[in-house]
């Protein structure tokens, strides 16, 4: 077993090798990471200025607008500084503090999503006790125990990284510090890491996407008794919610789960997880949401209008 401390910082391979396809993706992500602070931002200030913040749906829609922002900072940044510098490092203990909140704030999120199907779930197939079971202290409580079981999670990634010996090389393939481009390089064997880690992210992504999946074929199920109108209102919530879930989870699926593809894949589907979906969700909740279109209009609008009188 080699000495750890032969690798002090680690070199970042990053997304490409050409040069000129480097300046065109600053921009392009640039642009992304413009896009998801601003989007999600609105997004937050229209629930915390309108109604919808006493909403248990909204109150959840609100914390993954923050968990997006907090989540894409902790990549999106030193990957668009990447693009730009030739010397692309990243020192040993800030590669292991962007793995911990990459993972930290990616898991909070899918435990939020989860409780945002469950607040789906409660409101149309038991409406008469919604109020109960989603009351303002449950939600809360959601919240906290989503922080806590991400943070779980996240603290078992970091130890299973602080114990690899690495004796070089340091040329870590990917953009940003995950535990499987580390386990490549360490110089031990690390075959049962390597199944430790696929049976809790691998896992904990396949078992919640199943849940999901479940919760909205009893929640469409159960909409076949509603009135049209209640439908389609219904509809409209749970469809951009099953949206985001699928722009989401798939990749994940793809880069936690064992298959064949090689880390240039993992690469790929990394960057569905953490610009790309984080970028459309405020897109997709306030475009296909009316009651966010409606509160959009009041909260922005009507501020405008006051200000210009």
């Amino acid at each position: 077993m080699g000495d750890r401390n032969n690798v002090t910082e680690f070199i970042l391979l990053g997304l490409f090798k050409n040069e000129e396809v480097k300046e065109v993706c600053f921009l392009f992500f640039s642009l992304c990471y413009l896009v998801i602070l601003t989007g999600n931002i609105f997004i937050l200030l229209t629930i915390r200025f309108s109604q919808l913040s006493e909403q248990p749906m909204y109150f959840f829609l609100s914390y993954l607008s923050f968990m997006d922002v907090c989540f894409t900072s902790t990549i999106a940044p030193k990957l668009i500084v990447d693009l730009l510098v030739k010397r692309t490092t990243i020192s040993y203990n800030n590669c292991i503090t962007q793995m911990f909140y990459a993972h930290f704030f990616g898991a909070t999120e899918i435990f939020i999503l989860v409780a945002m199907a469950f607040d789906r779930y409660v409101a149309i197939c038991k409406p008469l006790h919604y109020m109960v079971i989603m009351s303002r202290q449950a939600c809360c409580l959601i919240v906290v125990a989503s922080c806590i079981g991400a943070f779980l999670h996240s603290i078992m990634q970091v130890l299973i990284a602080v114990q690899l010996p690495f004796c070089g090389p340091n040329k870590i393939d990917h953009y940003f510090c995950d535990v499987f481009p580390l386990l490549k390089l360490a110089c031990t064997d690390t075959f049962l890491l390597v199944i430790v880690i696929i049976g809790t992210t691998g896992t904990l992504s396949i078992l919640t996407f199943v849940a999901l999946v479940i919760s909205y074929i009893i929640i469409l199920t159960t909409l076949r008794t509603r009135s049209s109108e209640g439908r389609r209102k219904a509809l409209s919530t749970c469809g951009s919610h099953i949206t985001v879930v699928i722009m989401f989870f798939v990749p994940l699926i793809f880069t936690y789960v064992p298959t064949g593809s090689s880390v240039s894949d993992d690469k790929v589907f990394a960057l569905f997880y953490t610009i790309i979906a984080p970028m459309f969700n405020p897109l997709i909740y306030s475009l296909r949401n009316n009651d966010m279109k409606n509160a959009m209009r009041k909260v922005w609008l009507q501020n405008l209008l006051s200000k210009g009188k």
